[in-house]
């Protein structure tokens, strides 16, 4: 499966696509200059125990990085996986 990437001026979302205009797996974020902001991230229980949560959080920090962004987690679940992961803090917002 593989993880695909829509944005507007301000939102976007990295997700993985079921049928019609559902979604099996999801990460959503706004966004403001310079920052990522994730809000949300939901993985269908049908691919649940297959990493696609942290897969979702990785496409987003790779994301950040190619752009130059830094990443404010709000969403629990990502705060989580960044907090786990030092190779992926150069992309995390300290706290201020």
């Amino acid at each position: 499966m593989q993880i695909q990437h829509k944005q507007t001026e301000d939102k976007g979302m990295f997700f993985i696509p079921g049928e019609a205009d559902d979604y099996l797996a999801e990460l959503t974020y706004s966004s403001k200059p310079g920052s990522l902001i994730i809000e949300h991230t939901e993985v269908n229980e049908k691919l649940q125990g297959q990493n696609i949560g942290y897969q979702l959080v990785h496409a987003a920090v790779e994301y950040a990085r190619t752009n130059g962004l830094k990443i404010i987690p709000m969403c629990s679940f990502a705060k989580a996986v960044l907090d786990k992961k030092p190779e992926f803090g150069d992309v995390l917002e300290k706290e201020r």
